[in-house]
């Protein structure tokens, strides 16, 4: 197992910023932080009492945590007690984007009128904003990608479906991209042209930009991360 580095803020700093959160939400956050940020790696066994001492916190509030991470799809019980953040290999995250490609599109053209005018002006602000950055920020980066997906599947009107992509969304993130700085400039613009298409309430628009913008992630991991015999140049 990796060594389990100190999350950026202690759960005290945050408990005290954090007024009407229970610790073991506040746990369920830093342990998905560290999920996020590849301090906790795909494969890596979570002992309990290590993260626990790690967090300065008891195991009870981390093991309600690990289990709401579980039902989330992020960790899976491994051999014995102790869980295991999920790992995905290129051969899962292929699959998974192609029925996101089946499925999001139609999501899309379901949230046309749906979606609040004013969210969308937020997630093209935010989408400038990110691509008017003098730096990189991974963490913005990953926020814009949620917020303008989340869109969709917030406002599908089909519950089922949604959660079928949050599913889906779960895994193609855990599949851990090296070069996601190169989609810093396809992603930005293929995400303008969803929300213009949405903004524009054209159905057939709509359902070819969210297409084309699946396809557009699924081109990138076949040229850069498939090796010659199909083995996965991912991180994990």
């Amino acid at each position: 197992m990796n060594d389990i580095a100190a999350p950026p803020e202690s759960i005290e700093r945050i408990e005290m910023a954090g007024e009407g959160h229970s610790l073991s939400m506040l746990t369920y956050r830093a342990v998905s932080d560290m999920i996020r940020h590849r301090r906790l790696r795909g494969g890596d066994v979570i002992v309990e009492a290590r993260l626990a001492d790690t967090l300065g916190i008891s195991r009870t509030p981390l093991r309600e945590a690990l289990q709401r991470l579980e039902g989330e799809g992020l960790v899976r019980k491994g051999d014995g007690r102790n869980y295991v953040v999920r790992r995905v290999d290129i051969g899962e995250y292929l699959q998974s984007l192609r029925l996101r490609q089946l499925i999001e599109p139609d999501a899309a053209v379901a949230g046309i009128g749906t979606i609040p005018r004013r969210r969308m002006i937020e997630v093209r602000r935010e989408i400038a904003d990110l691509m008017g950055a003098t730096a990189y920020h991974t963490d913005m980066h990953w926020v814009s990608d949620d917020n303008l997906h989340n869109l969709i599947i917030d406002h599908c009107g089909n519950e089922v479906m949604a959660q079928v992509l949050r599913n889906l969304r779960v895994t193609t993130r855990l599949f851990e991209i090296d070069r996601l700085k190169e989609r810093l400039q396809p992603d930005s613009t293929e995400h303008l042209q969803i929300i213009e298409a949405l903004e524009s309430g054209d159905a057939a628009r709509t359902r070819t930009a969210v297409h084309d913008h699946i396809e557009s992630l699924i081109g990138f991991a076949r040229q850069h991360l498939l090796q010659p015999h199909g083995a996965a140049s991912s991180t994990t």
